[in-house]
């Protein structure tokens, strides 16, 4: 699949709220691919749809490079602790830049999966950073 090209800001498709997905089928699993391709082209441990111009509520993280990257359709935060911590983040919209954000240390998400299936994970530390920065993204 090819990488696509990056939004980058001050673009305003990057301020526009991105639409749930209401259909699951080849086309968004493409769509998810050419995003895992792009990701990996930034490099980055996340990426939205959005971020290539698409305005659709989907989500791929991988952490590391040996992980493989995971889909999430029309993720939302469904609990989040009280605890907090620090973080530097940055955005493949915004390369060179970035800033230091506290967010939720734990934190449930609910969303679907390429196939619709809905589903939920429990993510504490790093990656409850990532989900809660890219679901802002959306």
């Amino acid at each position: 699949m090819p990488a696509l090209p990056i939004v980058r800001y001050p673009d305003p498709r990057l301020n526009t709220m991105a639409a749930p997905v209401e259909v699951f089928n080849a086309s968004l699993r493409a769509l998810a691919a050419d995003l895992a391709d792009t990701m990996r082209e930034a490099p980055a441990i996340g990426i939205t749809a959005p971020h290539v111009g698409v305005l659709q509520r989907l989500v791929l993280l991988r952490l590391t490079p040996e992980e493989t990257p995971h889909a999430y359709v029309n993720p939302s935060i469904v609990w989040a602790s009280d605890e907090r911590l620090r973080h530097t983040e940055g955005s493949v919209s915004l390369p060179g830049v970035t800033e230091e954000v506290e967010r939720h240390a734990r934190v449930r998400i609910s969303y679907r999966d390429l196939d619709g299936n809905e589903q939920t994970e429990d993510a504490d530390g790093f990656r409850a950073v990532c989900h809660q920065h890219e679901i802002d993204q959306l």
